[in-house]
């Protein structure tokens, strides 16, 4: 176990790197007493360029991989500053806002592709990813289902470069629209694919959106095992032979989020002041979350579009669009009732 762990430093310290040239740069810019260029977008960037540029050097790919370790660690320590009874006063539309945009946007997602002649497991696989939670959700189901490797790859790849592209592109267009920071939270909670590319896009916009869509999404990944076992059983009649056993939904459920609630818990409780929270746990935490943008840039393999091919991607497109469209349309309907 400690060599595992010892393996992932090199990585890490890649990231850490561009973790730090990313704040630096963000604070060299100031126009009009702000930083507009965040540094979780920066570090996104800057992985990109040198993982598509240059080799990753091989000591450094298993930390880079592993990225999520410290995005967990970063979200359970900003689960102190969150207050627990603001966020779910209005859960009822949480949950309203979550529900309908999965329905929608995984039915809208399978059928899309099943009228493009892709199969109808990579179908579903584009479906989970977008709708639940990227990629964890597409490793999940992929086994259960029997998907083939190049479904699997194909769609993960898709997922993964259309987050990223969510990441860089929401904040910016809900910014200039004038979005509030609740309802950013909201969207990027249900409208983003994976954790990561939810909790970056939250932070890049506010520190208030970057919370309540970190709690959103969490509350989104809730669903990721009970719709796992409704596809197996769905497709159970093409994999009739399959050895489900060897597929743990207890250990792809996330069972970090009980300590993310745990922790928002104790915070909302007065437990951990917020004088602590400010100036210990807060930018640890903070940074911690800049590490995990640093390894999905490092993570994001733009020479793998090549391999895809077109379709899967348009596919995956329209349904990143359907989602955001529904998400949006379901937060400005609450407005108005």
């Amino acid at each position: 176990m400690i060599a595992v762990w010892l393996s992932y430093l090199p990585g890490w310290a890649l990231m850490c790197v561009l973790s730090l040239i990313a704040m630096g740069i963000s604070k060299l810019v100031v126009i009009g007493g702000k930083e507009p260029l965040e540094a979780s977008a920066l570090v996104v960037v800057f992985g990109i360029i040198l993982r598509n540029g240059w080799k990753l050097p091989q000591p450094c790919v298993a930390g880079v991989k592993a990225a999520e370790k410290l995005l967990v660690f970063g979200i359970v320590l900003m689960g102190f500053g969150l207050n627990y009874e603001k966020v779910f006063k209005g859960s009822g539309e949480m949950l309203s806002v979550i529900l309908v945009t999965m329905s929608i946007g995984f039915v809208s997602i399978y059928l899309l592709s099943r009228w493009a002649r892709l199969s109808e497991k990579l179908g579903a696989l584009l479906a989970v990813g977008t709708c639940i939670c990227g990629g964890t959700a597409i490793a999940l189901v992929a086994p259960l289902i029997k998907a083939k490797e190049e479904e699997t790859s194909y769609s993960i790849t898709v997922i993964a470069l259309w987050g990223v592209a969510a990441v860089l592109l929401y904040p910016l267009v809900a910014k200039g629209l004038g979005v509030n920071d609740h309802d950013f939270g909201l969207f990027a909670g249900t409208a983003i694919h994976s954790t990561p590319q939810v909790v970056g896009a939250g932070f890049i916009f506010s520190e208030e959106a970057g919370e309540l869509a970190t709690a959103v999404k969490l509350i989104r990944n809730c669903f990721m095992a009970p719709l796992a076992l409704l596809l197996a059983l769905w497709f159970s009649r093409q994999v009739a032979q399959a050895d489900k056993s060897k597929v743990s939904f207890a250990r792809a459920f996330p069972w970090f989020l009980f300590a993310y609630f745990l922790t928002s818990w104790l915070g909302t409780q007065g437990y951990v002041s917020e004088s602590i929270f400010k100036h210990y746990l807060e930018p640890v935490g903070k940074f911690l979350i800049l590490l995990g943008m640093a390894g999905v840039g490092l993570n994001t393999d733009l020479g793998s579009l090549r391999r895809v091919g077109m379709m899967p991607l348009i596919i995956g497109l329209i349904g990143a669009a359907i989602v955001a469209s529904v998400s949006a349309g379901m937060i400005a309907w609450f407005h108005q009732g």
